[in-house]
C-alpha cells in the first residue's frame, strides 16, 4: 500500500515515477518499455534493441514484440489512469499490422474508450517516424481489479 500512496503523491505533485508502475509488469520491464508525458498525454516508448528484430533481411521488428508492446502500453495506461498498481487482466486483444516496423524506436499512445467498474476498452496506436502513419493499431478489453475501480 505504501508504494501506491507514494505513486499518488508523486502524481499529484507532478513528480512522475513511471518506473514504479512498469515494475508491476515483468514483460514490460523485459522489453524495455518506457513511459513519459508528452503534451499532457502518456507516451510509451520502446527503444530499439537488436533482440526485437524478427526479420533480419529487412530488418523489421518482430510482430510479437509490437503486439506485446501495445498490450503492455494499454495495461500501463490503465494502471496510471486508475491510480492503481494492480494489473488489469486481458480479456481480448485484436491487432492490425499496417506497415513493417523498421529497426528503430517504436512509440505508442492509448485511449480508454470506455471504463466501467469491471471492464475497460482501450485503443492503442503505434508509430515510428510519423504519428499520422501508424505501423499498428490494436483494440482490447480488460478486466479491472476492484482496488480502485
Amino acid at each position: 500500500m505504501e508504494l501506491i500512496e507514494t505513486l499518488l503523491a508523486g502524481k499529484e505533485q507532478g513528480c512522475t515515477d513511471y518506473a514504479a508502475v512498469i515494475e508491476q509488469i515483468p514483460y514490460a520491464k523485459l522489453l524495455g518499455v518506457e513511459m513519459r508525458e508528452d503534451n499532457g498525454e502518456l507516451l510509451f516508448v520502446l527503444p530499439f534493441k537488436d533482440a526485437n528484430v524478427g526479420n533480419t533481411q529487412l530488418p523489421a521488428l518482430h510482430g510479437g514484440v509490437i503486439g506485446g508492446f501495445l498490450e503492455n502500453s494499454a495495461l500501463l495506461h490503465l494502471m496510471w489512469a486508475r491510480e492503481s498498481l494492480e494489473v488489469p487482466k486481458t480479456v481480448d486483444f485484436s491487432l492490425d499490422y499496417l506497415r513493417s516496423g523498421r529497426a528503430q524506436t517504436l512509440y505508442a499512445q492509448c485511449e480508454i474508450t470506455k471504463q466501467g467498474k469491471r471492464v475497460a476498452n482501450v485503443v492503442m496506436t503505434a508509430w515510428q517516424d510519423d504519428k499520422a502513419k501508424p505501423i499498428a493499431v490494436a483494440r482490447a478489453h480488460f478486466l479491472l481489479t476492484q482496488d480502485n475501480a
